[in-house]
């Protein structure tokens, strides 16, 4: 019997548009991992728009319904 390969799992984060550094700049140890507070924000506003996601197989939750955790 053939156990799963967890990595076979794993599937790549999706950026919309072309992947790309935030500015590719060296990090500042205020701003680590990030060169400057601007970049920082960029890459907030990122997660919050959806650009950095893991797709899956489940269907979105409907209104009210809530999941399990």
């Amino acid at each position: 019997m053939a156990e799963d390969n967890p990595q076979s799992k794993i599937v790549p984060l999706r950026r919309r548009g072309k992947p790309r550094p935030i500015c590719g700049q060296p990090a500042q140890p205020d701003f680590r991992p990030f060169c400057s507070k601007h970049c920082a924000n960029k890459d907030l506003l990122n997660w919050l728009r959806g650009d950095y996601r893991v797709e899956t197989d489940e269907a979105p939750a409907e209104e009210g319904e809530e999941r399990d955790l």
